[in-house]
């Protein structure tokens, strides 16, 4: 909380790393924020973990919480904090500002929630926590994970606001009072400066995702919104990555915070197995349906960069025999959650997900993680393989790169401090052994099923067609294995002669100029029939990349992700191709919407 302390605190800084011990250093450098380290001690607990252990070995039941809150974990399942809530939920329930670092699927949602759910006493017309969310996917979730949390609660609202929602129906429960307001940096812009979103009572604020709203271009309104809000607040910030950015926000905007570091064991890193196939793009469905083949994983989940990717890539699967779920920003609420449901279930096994809709997602049995496209960036790329290698299992990551691409592989391997190993793409010999071997086990464990009336029936027929037809048992038993396996080969067979083509580089695309900039064609092809091209006056000098300026679009002006088309970005200003007939109220809101710190300034391209 950003007010006067009743005594001096030290600013605290939890690590929850378990690497080798080092002796506790004290930096003064002006780059660091925190100045006590409380370094792991013990063999697999850090300190944070042994001295909650000593302080309540029950659970959520040592922090404090009421009665009403205590039952509702309970009845949801909830029974020992993860190391993100052992070490947070303390601090917040102090009311101090705290920056936490963690990858996806720690339980950070819940670590800032319960708290601050838990400091709310009374009724109040006015908001009392905002939480802020790169992504209207993210915040619908955050927002229904406080409404589950508050259930015990019955007299606490919560309200999601985001684009591409109904604004006077937001207007309209801002009106009645609520106590939560979890949404996208845009749409909370609007309300305040429209006076629908009143935050002079406001005593929290949490920022979700931070480094992914620095990457979509939303910082400046984060800072914006900062800047209004009450002097005393508590402000919570948590982030995958700590780039510089992030840290400057942190230094400017919060008052000695505690700081934790959920850093991921040594040997639990080395659970995820990192490959990489170099390839054409117009390999790139064979390729994965091989992949699919000879990669045995109990659940998939395929990352492609646009929806329209997703849906044809589901297709292709889909047609290939593959049981396929696709999610993507199109996908309802309500539909997204039964997707999720089955893939936990194992009703369904792969799915295919841009980065934006499959935030926050958490499934363990997710043994596979398969980039289709190249990540935007590093942090992308740590998030996508965050969805396996859960809860002590193994995982493993294979990244399709075009020869293009080759030279970001460095900074992935960077990112994750392990090398991506190359990869050939499946032959038909490994197709056909991975083939061979499931029809064992899918034997072998039918085999050791436990018998039951129809097994006595099957053991009758059997007997019974190989009197009448003079069958051995191996005769019996090869028939019983065609059946299973269907009209379809159980062997490969078809060319595999491309597999042995090098991937090489596009020649048109690897053109350089003089300075070692890829150089853009003069005559660039027109845009679409049903599209328009626009100009923006950001580019390669704003350090721009086509993710920003999709998230920002698509974010702010409600427009569908798979209505951008082309992105050309060039020195000073760039060029994106966006549906004929566009409102004036959306176009208005591009002009004024601000990329990078620049505003868009969007004019129709000559």
């Amino acid at each position: 909380m950003t007010q006067t302390q009743p005594q001096a605190v030290e600013p605290c800084a939890v690590d929850l790393s378990v690497s080798e011990l080092h002796e506790p250093t004290t930096s003064t450098s002006d780059d660091t924020l925190f100045t006590t380290v409380i370094e792991p001690i013990g063999d697999d607990k850090s300190a944070a973990e042994q001295s909650t252990e000593k302080s309540h070995s029950s659970g959520f039941s040592g922090f404090g919480f009421s009665g009403a809150l205590l039952k509702t974990l309970e009845e949801k399942g909830y029974k020992e904090p993860s190391p993100i809530q052992k070490a947070a939920i303390p601090e917040l329930m102090l009311g101090r500002d705290l920056v936490g670092q963690a990858q996806t699927g720690t339980g950070k949602t819940a670590a800032f929630a319960l708290p601050l759910l838990e400091r709310l006493e009374g009724r109040s017309n006015l908001p009392r926590v905002l939480v802020l969310a790169p992504t209207r996917e993210l915040a619908m979730q955050v927002a229904d994970s406080f409404k589950a949390y508050a259930a015990g609660h019955p007299h606490l609202n919560v309200l999601a606001i985001y684009g591409g929602s109904d604004f006077r129906s937001q207007i309209h429960a801002l009106k009645r009072g609520v106590d939560v307001v979890v949404g996208t940096p845009g749409r909370v812009m609007d309300h305040m400066r429209q006076g629908t979103l009143n935050t002079s009572g406001l005593r929290s604020l949490v920022l979700d995702e931070a480094d992914e709203m620095l990457r979509m271009g939303f910082i400046d309104d984060v800072e914006w919104i900062l800047e209004q809000l009450p002097e005393e607040r508590q402000v919570v910030l948590f982030s995958a990555t700590m780039p510089n950015e992030i840290r400057r926000l942190s230094k400017r905007y919060l008052s000695e915070p505690a700081e934790i570091t959920i850093k991921t064991k040594d040997r639990e890193a080395k659970r995820i197995r990192h490959r990489s196939i170099t390839l054409q793009n117009a390999h790139k469905l064979e390729a994965l349906n091989r992949v699919l083949e000879a990669v045995t994983g109990e659940g998939v989940i395929i990352f492609a960069r646009t929806k329209a990717i997703t849906l044809t890539v589901a297709e292709s699967l889909e047609a290939s025999g593959h049981d396929v779920a696709v999610l993507n920003g199109d996908v309802p609420q309500n539909q997204r959650e039964r997707t999720v449901d089955r893939l936990r279930k194992g009703t369904v096994n792969i799915l295919v997900a841009t980065d934006v809709a499959a935030r926050g997602l958490d499934v363990d049995r997710i043994g596979l993680v398969i980039n289709y496209d190249m990540p935007f960036d590093s942090e992308a790329y740590v998030h996508r393989i965050g969805r396996t290698g859960r809860a002590g299992r193994t995982g493993e990551a294979i990244l399709f790169i075009t020869p293009r691409e080759r030279r970001f592989v460095g900074n992935l391997e960077r990112a994750v401090g392990q090398a991506i190993e190359p990869m050939d793409i499946p032959s038909n010999a490994q197709i056909n052994e991975s083939r061979l071997n499931r029809l064992r086990s899918r034997l072998s464990q039918a085999a050791s099923a436990e018998s039951n009336e129809e097994t006595s029936l099957l053991q009758e027929l059997i007997e019974r067609v190989g009197q009448e037809n003079e069958l051995s048992m191996e005769q019996l038993a090869v028939a019983a294995l065609k059946l299973a396996v269907g009209d379809q080969p159980l062997l490969v067979q078809g060319d595999e002669g491309w597999l042995k083509t090098p991937a090489r580089a596009d020649r048109r695309d690897d053109r350089r100029d003089p300075r070692g900039r890829r150089r853009v064609d003069r005559e660039s092809r027109p845009p679409e029939d049903n599209m328009m091209r626009y100009r923006v006056e950001v580019g390669y000098r704003d350090r721009v990349k086509p993710g920003n300026l999709v998230g920002a679009i698509a974010n702010e002006s409600g427009l569908q992700g798979r209505m951008i088309g082309r992105i050309q970005i060039f020195d000073s200003h760039s060029l994106v191709d966006l549906p004929k007939g566009m409102p004036e109220d959306v176009y208005n809101a591009l002009r004024k919407l601000k990329v990078m710190n620049r505003e868009l300034q969007i004019t129709q391209a000559s």
